[in-house]
């Protein structure tokens, strides 16, 4: 036998090895084919009662930010600004405007640690978990407590 001949016959012991699959995937394929195509699903109003008793169309309220979003939002968000990577959030609250958080920041990275500079800023932000309006509060060292009422 000549190298021609068998490799002829090589390739041709592979085509009938991959013919099953290439009956398969044409049987896959028509049943696709058969198929009703699926129209895409239209959204639906939401419709409520107006005061006055009429039905009034509205779009579908936006789901509000939960708390671990806004936390998340409100550190990113104040990174963004002032350029320092906050360690934590110390307070956290949901007020009538929104939400207020008390967010603890680096400042300035000293050795030892414990004598870095630390920053408190008071954090606002709108219903919506957007950033409305930041202060520093307190600057302290890492290492010191905060002083206690009474001297103790």
């Amino acid at each position: 036998m000549s190298n021609t001949h068998r490799t002829t016959q090589t390739q041709n012991s592979r085509d009938s090895q991959q013919e099953p699959e290439r009956e398969e995937d044409r049987e896959a394929q028509e049943e696709i084919e058969q198929e009703p195509e699926r129209a895409p699903r239209k959204t639906r109003k939401r419709t409520r009662p107006s005061p006055e008793g009429e039905e009034s169309t509205h779009e579908p309220e936006a789901r509000a930010p939960g708390p671990m979003e806004v936390l998340r939002q409100a550190r990113a968000q104040l990174a963004e600004l002032t350029g320092l990577v906050p360690e934590s959030v110390s307070s956290f609250e949901q007020t009538e405007n929104g939400w207020s958080l008390e967010v603890e920041v680096l400042e300035l990275e000293r050795v030892p640690d414990t004598m870095s500079l630390m920053g408190a800023y008071q954090v606002e932000l709108d219903q919506d978990g957007q950033l409305t309006g930041y202060r520093r509060v307190r600057r302290y060292e890492r290492g010191r407590a905060d002083a206690r009422p009474g001297g103790r």
